[in-house]
């Protein structure tokens, strides 16, 4: 078992699926990100580069898309707490897995983005 496996696992089943949820969307969404555990939580590289983090608390899974994922979504994020890139959402509310799946999908393209742009210049 690895770190992610393990910190998802010493949640409650129901946060666990959602955890394993979000896992599942970011490995699909992301082919070839690298998982690891960062800052306590899971997080995830593409081309060396960060991609997305995610964390359970008490009453809320944490989500970390860096600024750039928030500010391209901040309207549908808008009704969620947030903090620098950050979002909160209540687990006592459905979890927004779409509008998650198209965050993971916009920051993997920025991110191969920002890969050519950097290959190139050299």
């Amino acid at each position: 078992m690895n770190e992610v496996e393990t910190y998802i696992q010493q949640f409650p089943d129901n946060v666990q699926e959602i955890l394993q949820k979000i896992r599942k969307l970011i490995n699909d969404n992301a082919p070839g990100a690298d998982e690891l555990f960062a800052y306590g939580m899971p997080a995830y590289k593409l081309n060396k580069k960060p991609l997305v983090y995610f964390a359970a608390f008490k009453n809320h899974i944490g989500f970390y898309a860096t600024p750039s994922g928030h500010s391209e979504f901040q309207d549908e994020l808008s009704k969620y707490k947030q903090g620098k890139g950050s979002v909160q959402f209540p687990l006592d509310k459905s979890i927004p897995y779409k509008l998650i799946e198209r965050i993971v999908k916009f920051r993997v393209t920025e991110n191969y983005e920002k890969t050519i742009k950097t290959t190139t210049k050299k």
